[in-house]
């Protein structure tokens, strides 16, 4: 059921773990919040709280590490640097870790949903609308959105954070790219508790919104918080909705 493996990426000049739980059924892609590592939802119970799914062989999970947001919670190297290295973790998803994923599910051209939380957020809804043509829904949890603020630059950034950041590189998109965009399907959860900003989660529904982009937002009120309890709630809804028979 549990199986890992880790690997050196040329793209992001350094090793990174890919972690998997389940058999069979949808791959869901679960990113890790801002510093975590590919187990870091084991660890907070949210496997436990998917098993139901997991074990009914409705969905296969997997995540990897936050290369990127680990980067950005220790400041390594230049503002500039971490731009790159931002890009170059979403590049390393989709020709890396996409890849281990359809071979895993013996299958080339299986679509794969995206969730994530917080950063994590950021990165499954990123990922499907930079590449729509392989990831077809995505669940954004308690999602900050505007990440330009932990790269202590200002208002300023490099051609690697506007090609990363759908803030920024939304509006520009037309052709076949935003026509495949089209057909997907961005779901925004957020509670109105502790450190939540529902202001965040109605900014990026509208940049979708605007291109025509498919998105619901779902306040979940003020009782739910920023952290673990929310999104171990959240998840298995949204997933057992859309694994039903």
């Amino acid at each position: 059921m549990f199986d890992k493996s880790t690997w050196y990426s040329e793209r992001m000049r350094r090793e990174s773990t890919l972690a998997r739980w389940g058999s069979y059924g949808q791959p869901v892609l679960l990113f890790p919040t801002a510093g975590g590592d590919a187990e870091e939802i084991e660890r907070f119970l949210m496997i436990r709280a998917l098993a139901p799914l997991i074990e009914a062989g409705r969905i296969k999970i997997y995540s990897c590490d936050s290369v990127a947001g680990r980067a950005m919670i220790e400041q390594e190297g230049s503002p500039q640097h971490r731009m790159w290295l931002l890009d170059q973790f979403h590049r390393y998803i989709r020709h890396e870790v996409v890849p281990a994923i359809r071979a895993d599910c013996k299958r080339d051209d299986i679509p794969i949903w995206t969730a994530g939380s917080s950063i994590g957020a950021f990165h499954a809804v990123a990922a499907l609308c930079r590449w729509p043509n392989v990831f077809h829904r995505a669940i954004g949890m308690s999602g900050t959105w505007n990440i330009l603020r932990f790269f202590n630059c200002g208002p300023h950034y490099t051609e690697d954070y506007f090609v990363s950041s759908p803030l920024q590189f939304l509006p520009t998109l037309s052709g076949p790219h935003l026509e495949e965009l089209r057909k997907r399907f961005v779901l925004i959860a957020s509670g109105d508790g502790r450190a939540e900003d529902m202001g965040e989660s109605w900014g990026i529904a509208n940049a979708l919104g605007r291109m025509g982009v498919p998105n619901r937002v779902d306040p979940w009120g003020p009782q739910w918080h920023h952290d673990w309890p929310t999104w171990r709630e959240m998840l298995p809804k949204y997933l057992g909705e859309w694994t039903q028979d």
